[in-house]
């Protein structure tokens, strides 16, 4: 039956590790690449069918094709990216996931709220320049890899680097100080259970390499990859209970059951072992590309290999079994 289904995302971020998951649950799998990336996605023979696009830009009319197949769209961070949230919004082929939960992963004033609202530690949020407590981080709406991120110390640098926004919406953040960690969760909405899959931590140029540096430099915080981390046991009841009460709260705040499949809590562990939440990413993130054939955490869940992406697709599969397709997409 998973056979007449075919699962499509764009090529790129997370795009290769969902598609293999689709067909290791027995799906028909679909790429639209950009033309200069069709040969690379060509050498993947868990990739059935590849469309190409000059742009990404041109998903609605792909779209349109589209609609005579049995398609089930999975996004991830290049979505938001490419397409704008409202793209994402308009979109008519059968989507996995809740679309307004967009609103609060890019507005990062209603994200922090949500955050706050859930019972969670979370940095102290600036509205007011003269309230500043250095030093702070200050970002840009919606997803970009880190781009957009500043660090400041001073009022004056904060005064420069707010120029540099112009028109652009941003949030002046406390920096917390600590070990980064991300957490990678999936909440099922056909069994109403959450579980941890995976974790990493992001290697970012270039505020990842400043310690090896003899001059001063403005940290960057573009991500360029990621490297698998493992918590210290005693604190993964403290893990489960952030994602617990963020699913929670979003269910109360959004609409169309809240939050549910693949999101990831960015933390920060201060060094008295406090964990601060500081952004939500409410789909599937690229550090799950670690774990391809699983992680420490999937297999204490699973006895088989099970990545992110196809943890999505089994969802998808155990929806149709139960002819629940309906909770799970938008």
């Amino acid at each position: 039956m998973n056979d007449q289904y075919t699962i499509c995302t764009l090529g790129s971020h997370s795009a290769l590790q969902i598609l293999k998951g689709a067909h290791d649950e027995g799906f028909k799998t679909l790429v639209i690449a950009l033309n200069k990336q069709i040969s690379f996605y060509k050498r993947y023979s868990f990739i059935d069918e590849i469309i190409g696009v000059n742009s990404f830009s041109e998903f609605p009319e792909i779209e349109e094709k589209l609609k005579n197949k049995k398609i089930i769209v999975i996004p991830h961070g290049s979505f938001v990216a490419y397409l704008g949230m409202e793209g994402n919004k308009k979109m008519t082929l059968p989507y996995f996931g809740n679309k307004k939960v967009l609103d609060f992963e890019f507005d990062r004033i209603k994200q922090g709220e949500w955050l706050k609202e859930s019972g969670i530690n979370t940095p102290k949020e600036f509205k007011n320049i003269e309230d500043v407590e250095f030093p702070v981080i200050i970002k840009s709406f919606g997803a970009a890899g880190g781009k957009g991120y500043y660090l400041v110390n001073d009022k004056q640098d904060l005064t420069n680097k707010i120029k540099l926004f112009k028109n652009q919406k941003y949030v002046i953040q406390q920096y917390v100080v600590g070990v980064s960690l991300y957490i990678h969760y999936f909440y099922s909405p056909l069994t109403k259970t959450l579980e941890i899959l995976s974790m990493d931590r992001r290697y970012e140029t270039n505020v990842d390499a400043l310690g090896r540096l003899p001059f001063r430099v403005d940290p960057s915080y573009v991500v360029v990859g990621n490297s698998p981390l493992v918590l210290r046991e005693s604190m993964l009841p403290e893990a489960y209970a952030m994602g617990e009460k963020v699913v929670k709260k979003s269910q109360e705040l959004i609409s169309h059951q809240g939050l549910f499949g693949p999101f990831c809590l960015e933390t920060i562990i201060t060094p008295d072992q406090k964990f601060y939440v500081i952004e939500i990413s409410a789909r599937i993130v690229a550090g799950t590309n670690l774990f391809i054939e699983g992680s420490p955490y999937s297999d204490l869940l699973f006895d088989e290999p099970m990545s992110t992406g196809r943890r999505i697709a089994r969802e998808i599969k155990n929806a149709i079994k139960d002819n629940k397709l309906d909770l799970i997409l938008d």
